[in-house]
């Protein structure tokens, strides 16, 4: 049992400030204020204060100073994450890597970057373009998210389906543990002996250490780039076409479908040349040599004509590419010019399911009353639902989040998962207990227990508590009507 007194707020404060710059220990509410929440921010909290360290030590020591006085820590990054991962703790230290901002190498021969966890997802392809080179993961928010939320929350992008999730991406990972000890997971090889402890890291949410610096590959720039846009007139037809180009061999660098509301909110905001008389829209780029992406170009748009695309354009030049990913990419502050707020979901399926689970939530936007717009990675069946709603309207937020917990229910039946690339944070722990059954959610809490044997690391968050998740099942939910799981057709496989 813990006998230790916890330090107060201004006893902490104190503390940090005698190895931290003073005007960088925040405690007064109204600097304190934009910390309370991260991009989704219907979940808020206000904590307890606020450090900003700019230096390994300095970390290290304030996660000692917390372990010792039992005092819950979240890491933060840029704060662009959509599942309340960084919502801090009432009574806890929000701990900002905001200052870890510095790309400390980019070696060229061994095709990686040393970075710290603050460098933006976007400025790496930046700095690594000199040497014809790129980071692969591409985030919608890659212009602000941070390399240490991507590895938090193993993020992916628009061009994951052919190179991979940020844990397909990591050569190292250097971390801070909860007793404030310093740990390098991974190395400078290709693989390193032992237990994949890189792997199990990525994408833990901040609930099993905190990052201070991170070794990511580089690729080379492909030598084209060409990306063909087809609408569709119906759902059913577009879903099947993202299956048949998976069949046909083709692995594409990304393969994105939007629905008929993203589709005009996207034209209207960036006019990418969108067709707006469409259901469906698919973005599919090929990369690769000159002579790879002619064929490849010619046997998908010849696919997309075979399963009833109403328009087809490719790209014929750099800029052209460009604009048609623009949309894309804008899709989803474009939808925020069309509904005063709106929820972005974030569930997984196999891809012969596509058609089915969108047509199913088109029945549960009626059941609702609220709008749906899809946007999403066709390719890896990774969805991101819109759910429009408005904030104001008492009861709405409720309904809201109701609707999210059906789409999430529906990805697991059939044969999906909760999360892609978001995390579950705060916004899915209810669905992990559909998700997992008790002894998986044993495991979690087991590995926790071997990285943070007290539990300060981001708590409340990620994996709920058995008690929890056997009430959360005893719950008649009172979903829509949902049919079984549909067969598959021959046009789409996963």
């Amino acid at each position: 049992m813990n006998t230790k007194a916890k330090a107060s707020k201004a006893q902490l404060a104190e503390q940090f400030r005698s190895f931290i710059d003073p005007d960088y220990v925040i405690t007064d509410d109204e600097t304190l204020k934009p910390y309370e929440c991260d991009g989704l921010a219907m979940y808020r909290e206000m904590p307890m204060l606020v450090v900003l360290p700019e230096t390994v030590e300095q970390v290290q020591r304030v996660m000692r100073i917390c372990h010792d006085n039992d005092v819950p820590v979240v890491a933060r990054g840029a704060g662009t994450g959509l599942c309340a991962g960084a919502m801090p703790h009432k009574e806890g230290v929000v701990l900002s890597m905001a200052k870890f901002n510095q790309i400390l190498k980019v070696d060229p021969l061994a095709r990686t970057a040393r970075l710290q966890p603050g460098v933006r997802n976007l400025a790496i392809s930046e700095e690594a373009a000199q040497y014809g080179l790129y980071y692969g993961p591409d985030p919608s928010s890659q212009i602000a998210c941070t390399i240490g939320g991507n590895v938090a929350e193993n993020s992916g992008g628009v061009h994951c389906l052919k190179y991979g999730l940020t844990v397909h991406n990591l050569m190292s990972v250097q971390l801070v543990t909860a007793e404030g000890e310093l740990v390098t997971l991974g190395s400078a090889g290709l693989d390193s002996a032992g237990m994949d402890l890189l792997a199990l890291f990525t994408g833990s949410e901040g609930l099993l250490g905190v990052v201070t610096e991170v070794t990511v590959k580089l690729l080379p720039k492909p030598e084209v780039a060409r990306v063909i846009m087809a609408g569709f007139d119906n759902i059913e037809n577009a879903g099947d076409a993202v299956g048949s180009v998976i069949s046909e061999g083709i692995i594409p660098g990304g393969l994105e479908m939007m629905d008929s509301h993203a589709i005009v909110a996207a034209e209207d905001f960036v006019h990418a040349g969108y067709p707006r008389d469409a259901k469906a829209l698919l973005l599919c780029e090929v990369d690769g040599t000159e002579e790879e992406v002619d064929e490849h170009i010619a046997a998908v748009e010849g696919l997309f004509q075979r399963l009833g695309a109403t328009s087809i354009r490719t790209s014929q030049s750099e800029e052209e590419r460009a604009l048609l990913w623009k949309g894309r990419k804008a899709a989803f502050p474009a939808v925020g010019r069309i509904s005063p707020d709106y929820y972005c979901m974030d569930g997984t399926i196999p891809r012969r399911y596509l058609a089915h689970v969108l047509l199913e939530m088109e029945k549960m936007s009626d059941h609702y009353g609220l709008r749906v717009a899809n946007v999403f990675h066709a390719g890896d069946g990774n969805l991101h639902p819109l759910i429009l709603f408005d904030a104001n309207v008492p009861g709405e937020f409720e309904k809201t989040e109701a609707f999210g917990s059906s789409i999430l229910e529906l990805c697991v039946k059939v044969g999906g998962c909760i999360t892609g690339e978001h995390g579950v944070g705060v916004e899915k722990i209810r669905q992990m207990a559909v998700q997992f059954n008790d002894e998986e959610l044993q495991q979690f809490h087991d590995v926790k227990a071997a990285f943070d044997p007290t539990g300060i690391l981001n708590p409340g968050k990620g994996v709920p508590t058995l008690r929890f998740c056997q009430e959360y099942r005893s719950i008649d939910h009172k979903q829509p009507p949902q049919p079984s799981q549909p067969e598959p057709t021959d046009a789409a496989h996963g």
